[in-house]
């Protein structure tokens, strides 16, 4: 097992670093955590994470912006909370899915430029992830602030909503939102948090494309 630092640096741009195809990194290659019980694609530590999350008939899809350092059995304390919350809401389990795939503890560390391999890889890892519900799939907006880091990130989310509504997906947020409208980020909400429509997303999204 990796012995891992508190902050994940990336190594390079993701342009320069080898992406595995979303099917290709479905197929397992260790056995170092419970695959009955989490879903972790690829089932590796690298530099980018498609999805994180445990596995369940009816989950709760938590959207942040870019994954960190958390692995199967090792959860940060955001990743943590959206699992609380999720169970809290009536969710049997939760997944962890971010707009970018790119593992950057820091936001500022991310790709200067849109990587759009990587994207197409991780949109492919989105459908994935809606595909794991039993019914029309429940989508937590999570990403706060840390939207505006990049300019491609509000593009990202864009396609997102178009692919969530071939699976009549359903958006929430939870806790207060900012003044710029920011839907609330996981880690400092209280563990019986409801979920709430998020019934201007398309608004909300159009104001930071034009910002």
């Amino acid at each position: 097992m990796i012995v891992f630092a508190m902050r994940h640096i990336p190594a390079a741009a993701t342009q320069q670093t080898r992406i595995l195809p979303f099917e290709e990194a479905l197929l397992p290659t260790n056995q170092d955590y419970d695959r009955d019980a989490w879903l972790y694609v690829p089932d590796h530590y690298s530099e980018y994470r498609y999805i994180l999350g445990t596995r369940g008939q009816k989950p709760l899809i938590c959207i942040g912006v870019n994954p960190s350092t958390a692995i199967p059995g090792r959860l940060d304390n955001t990743l943590k909370s959206a699992e609380r919350i999720a169970l809290f809401n009536g969710y049997d389990s939760f997944i962890m899915f971010n707009v970018y795939a790119q593992r950057a503890t820091l936001p500022e560390d991310m790709d200067r430029e849109w990587n759009l391999s990587l994207h197409a890889e991780n949109m492919k890892a989105f459908r994935y992830a809606l595909e794991q519900s039993k019914e029309a799939p429940a989508i937590w907006a999570a990403w706060g602030a840390v939207i505006e880091k990049r300019a491609y990130l509000p593009l990202c989310v864009r396609e997102m909503i178009q692919i969530g509504r071939e699976y009549g997906a359903r958006w929430y947020t939870a806790g207060p939102r900012s003044k710029a409208g920011h839907p609330h980020h996981p880690l400092y909400l209280k563990k019986d948090s409801l979920l709430e429509p998020f019934t201007d997303l398309e608004a909300y999204l159009l104001s930071l494309e034009k910002s």
